[in-house]
């Protein structure tokens, strides 16, 4: 650099004096003019300026390049005036010296070129008051000290910054600041011009920027923002209508844990207390430390007409799904030989309707499982896992599909088929989870299923890895593989790859978004790695717990088990005995007497005679005393069914009424 050059044209002036100086001391001729000589003192300041201007070389630093270039520089100029003033003054041989040096010191900044302009003036007046020059040489001498200046400054200008300089090197950052000054002057205009709401935050959190955007959202201007702690500003409230804690808050946890994070169930408040539902993306900026970038907008009527949409979706499922369940039942019904006879051709149609019959309740289904991870409605009922056996039971559970278009499916931990006996004596680790079983299955399921319908030809692998923390399980197929720009909208709701090779492959597009809604339940993660036209491998990373937690949870969950059939089997003998004492009361009121009215006598045509049949006499009923109660297997009494013939021809047997308990119950009016 240019102040590197002048330091090292003063190492070389200034050592050429001090080797002068130590020449004229050891081999100068005695009849030397003095006006010549260097004297002692001018000579050690040039050898220590010479000695400080070669130590220069080492140094790295800029600023510390700089502040040693204007030291070695005002040494060499007092070296400089300190000889001409011992040397003659104005009549100096060495006054030439001091003219170059004061040349440079607009290089040095203008405090360095008012420092040697006030020298050069003192200079002036002393030589012109101890006579040394007359008003002739006055003029001619201010001329020769002043000049110089003059030609520094319009050569060099005042450079007061260590970096600003003419050279390769300092361009180079003028460059680079110049670029980022036009950057920046481009992000400005981009940041200003987007709807989206954009905070810049530094380390602390405190509020280095805010577009138009974030303060027509928010209601707070420009001026009274920034400097504020972004709490102050941008009030996060949580579904309990509540200032969210740093637990739920996004920029808290992007600011500490300096990872990207995004939410949108969570709402901000204007400055005017109004609340609206939010999406948030909070991005670290560099390094942790270093402050983030917020980005957030209003998604109300977006969450509203979402869960319009989903409130249709779960209403129309549900009321679709029972007449669907109806007619894949009758087409089973139809396909059962038991209950009814078709011809082949018969048989075909009905196969067909019933196979469109079970997908279409499939999607239902699928629908319906989507509407409940939307809006929250889905149980979660955790339960340790051992995962081996349990994907075994998956993947032979899909075998047959597989084998049906000759594939080759692979169990890593258990492959060639063997059986949880043999599991024992392979050298397998052991990976427990506690999570929701049936939701693990219908994910587990879904992406086995996927690998097999997206394969036309090779093999599917499954795989179970792990670390002391997590369970990842892997679905590697040699399928047709998915595009780069797909992979990223892969686990969007309804979203499809759309090319020639899967046109043809039936599906929804819910599949893997209702994995990934049950994954994240579960306290997981789902992503993929895929190489169009080679293959994908699907990861589900699960939280591990370790063996005694997953032996104290087996055996809490065996104790509430145990509790739980205890209290059904009490509530069960309580029903029962309830029952039983209903069926007590029945009987009671049912053998009770209870006076009937005699049957009305009909004029009917006598028949022939005939022998007289004497009816059974009337069992005579007892009125219980009421702390007495019959055992619970007593029958009622069964009375014989009477021939209507036996009442016609004795009426008077059937309408004499007996006396019970005492009471005499007087006959009916005729």
């Amino acid at each position: 650099m240019l102040h590197q050059r002048i330091s090292d044209a003063v190492f070389v002036v200034a050592l050429a004096l001090a080797g002068l100086q130590l020449w004229q001391r050891i081999a100068a001729p005695a009849n030397m003019d003095p006006l010549l000589r260097i004297p002692d003192l001018v000579g050690y300041m040039a050898a220590g300026t010479a000695l400080v201007a070669l130590g220069l070389r080492f140094v790295r630093a800029r600023q510390t390049r700089y502040a040693t270039s204007l030291v070695i520089y005002l040494a060499l100029f007092a070296t400089a005036g300190l000889l001409v003033l011992d040397t003659g003054g104005a009549n100096s041989k060495y006054l030439s010296v001091w003219i170059i040096a004061t040349l440079f010191a607009p290089l040095f900044g203008l405090l360095t070129t008012m420092l040697c302009l006030a020298a050069a003036i003192a200079f002036i007046v002393l030589q012109y008051t101890t006579g040394v020059v007359g008003q002739g040489g006055l003029v001619a001498l201010s001329l020769a000290a002043i000049i110089p200046l003059i030609v520094g400054t319009l050569a060099w200008g005042f450079e007061d910054r260590p970096d600003a300089n003419e050279t390769s090197e300092d361009k180079s950052y003028k460059e680079l600041a110049s670029e980022l000054s036009q950057v920046a002057g481009k992000s400005e205009v981009v940041i200003n011009a987007i709807a989206d709401g954009v905070l810049a935050l530094d380390s602390k959190g405190t509020i280095q920027l805010i577009n138009p955007a974030a303060q027509q959202l928010i209601g707070w201007g420009k001026h009274d923002a920034l400097g504020l702690n972004y709490k102050s500003v941008l009030k996060i409230i949580n579904i309990k209508n509540q200032v969210a804690e740093d637990g739920e808050d996004p920029i808290a946890k992007a600011l500490t844990a300096n990872q990207s994070v995004f939410t949108d169930q969570l709402s901000l408040q204007t400055q005017s207390g109004k609340n609206f539902i939010a999406s948030i993306s909070v991005s670290p900026v560099g390094q942790l430390g270093q402050g983030v970038i917020v980005v957030f907008r209003d998604i109300t009527n977006e969450k509203s007409d979402e869960r319009q949409r989903a409130e249709f979706i779960s209403t129309a499922s549900h009321e679709m799904r029972t007449p669907v369940a109806s007619i894949e039942g009758y087409l089973g019904l139809a396909l059962n030989p038991a209950t009814a006879q078709i011809d082949a051709k018969a048989r075909d149609f009905i196969t067909k309707a019933h196979e469109s019959a079970q997908h279409l309740g499939h999607l239902f289904q699928d629908l319906l499982d989507v509407s409940k991870a939307d809006d929250g409605r889905m149980q979660n009922k955790p339960t340790v896992i051992d995962i081996i056996p349990f994907m075994h039971e998956v993947v032979t559970g899909l075998t047959p599909k597989a084998v049906a278009k000759n594939l080759r499916i692979t169990y890593k931990p258990m492959p060639d088929g063997q059986v949880a006996d043999e599991l024992s004596k392979r050298l397998n680790p052991v990976y427990y989870v506690n999570v929701d079983r049936d939701h693990l299955r219908e994910v587990c399921d879904n992406l086995v299923e996927n690998a097999i319908k997206y394969t036309p030809q090779g093999e599917v692998v499954v795989d179970i890895n792990g670390d002391q923390a997590h369970v990842v399980i892997s679905i590697q197929d040699t399928g047709i593989g998915i595009p780069k720009e797909d992979q990223a909208h892969l686990f969007q709701k309804f979203y499809r790859v759309d090319n020639s090779d899967t046109r043809e492959i039936g599906g929804t597009g819910l599949g893997l978004y209702l994995c990934r809604k049950l994954t994240e339940a579960m306290g997981g993660r789902i992503w993929v790695d895929s190489e169009y036209k080679k293959g994908s491998t699907f990861h589900v990373e699960l939280p591990r717990i370790e063996h005694d937690e997953a032996q104290r949870l087996i055996e809490q969950a065996s104790i509430l088990a145990e509790q739980q059939s205890q209290l059904e089997a009490e509530q069960a003998a309580r029903d029962a005995s309830a029952a039983q004492q209903a069926q007590i009361a029945q009987m009671n009121t049912t053998n009770s007497f209870v006076p009937q009215p005699a049957p009305v006598a009909v004029a009917v045509p006598t028949p022939a005679p005939t022998p007289p049949v004497v009816a059974p006499a009337l069992v005579q009923p007892v009125i219980a005393p009421p702390q007495v109660t019959a055992p619970p297997q007593q029958a009622l009494p069964q009375l014989p069914n009477t021939p209507l013939s036996a009442i016609e021809a004795n009426p008077s047997s059937y309408t004499t009424r007996p006396t019970v308990s005492g009471v005499n119950v007087p006959p009916r009016q005729q």
